[in-house]
This record gives C-alpha cells, structure tokens and sequence, in this order.
C-alpha cells in the first residue's frame, strides 16, 4: 500500500514540471535561463521527491541494507567459529590417530615378545618334556635288565644246584645240602662288580 501510494505522489509531483515545461516549450524557454518560477519549482518537486522517497522507500531500503549487512557479518562470525572449530576437530582427530599408531605399535611389539617368549617356552618345555621321557625309558631299562640279570640269576642257581645235587646226591646229607644253597644263594645275592 505505501508503495503504491509512493508511487501516485512521485507521478503527481513528476506530472506538475512535466506540464509546465510543456507550457516553458512552447515559450522556447530554457530552465538555465533564469527563470526563477521554474528553478523554485523544481527545487520544491525535488525536495518533496527526496522527502518522499527518504521515507517510504529509501528507510526500508536502507533497513533491508542494514539486515543483509547484519546478516552477512552473523555469516562470516559463524563461518569462522566453523573453520576453528573445525581445525579443532582436525587437531584432535590428527592427536587421536597418531595415539593409535602409537598403541598400534605398542601392540605389536608386546606381540612379538610374547611369541618369541612363547617360542623360548615351548622349546624350553619340549626339551624337558624329552629329557624326562629319556629318563623315564632308562630307568626302565634299568629296570627290565636287573629284572633280567635277576631270573638269569636264579636260573642259574637253580641249574647250579641241580647239577650239584646230582653230583654229591650220594654224599651229601639234606643239612649240607641246605648250607650249600644258602651259601650259592648269598654269593648269587651279592652284586659282582
């Protein structure tokens, strides 16, 4: 409404000089001839334009001006608290990967300790694991030897005393017979070194 209205009086205003220089044409007169009526009128037009203008479309021109230019600085303040707290997050994501390669590194050394230690473990532990079966199976070839030199031992005595009792069956009484196995038996006892 208030343009409409603006523009109604700037056309009214426009027409008024308008219809004069019409009239000052027809008279061949020239405004920079010194006609005074004419440059007063101007003068008045222009002012009542400018007054006309200045508040009906230069204030809101002005205000809109004046928003955009608000609106242009809000931009720029959030455009840079943007860029810092972008550079900010780089920052921190650039400190937080380089903590991960740090901790990817640890891992994979403490890695590597531990398998060479789990290597030196198991090595350590098969080698004992062999000493004991190696010791395991001597002692039982100590043992099934002894257990063998014993039966042959035996054998031998009780061939030993078959033979000798055939022999001296004829002169030997049943005491004698007993000293002389116990005697065999005791000689067989003894180990021989």
């Amino acid at each position: 409404m208030n343009q409409r209205l603006t523009a109604l009086i700037v056309f009214c205003l426009s027409a008024l000089p308008a219809t004069a220089l019409a009239e000052e044409a027809e008279g061949a007169l020239n405004p920079f001839a010194g006609n005074v009526g004419n440059a007063i009128w101007t003068l008045v037009i222009f002012l009542l334009v400018v007054i006309v203008l200045g508040k009906f479309a230069w204030g809101p021109v002005l205000g809109l001006l004046k928003d955009r230019e608000s609106f242009i600085h809000q931009a720029l303040a959030d455009a840079k608290r943007d860029r810092e707290q972008a550079e900010a997050s780089l920052r921190q994501y650039t400190e937080q990967l380089r903590q991960a390669r740090v901790e990817a590194d640890q891992i994979i050394t403490t890695a590597r300790a531990d398998a060479e230690r789990f290597r030196e473990e198991t090595r350590t532990k098969a080698k004992e694991e062999g000493a004991g079966i190696i010791k395991a199976a001597e002692r039982q070839i100590q043992m099934e030897t002894e257990r063998a030199i014993g039966q042959i031992r035996h054998e031998a005595i009780d061939l030993s005393v078959m033979i000798a009792s055939k022999l001296l069956q004829r002169n030997l009484t049943k005491e004698d017979n007993e000293k002389l196995i116990d005697e065999a038996l005791r000689q067989v006892e003894t180990p021989r070194h």
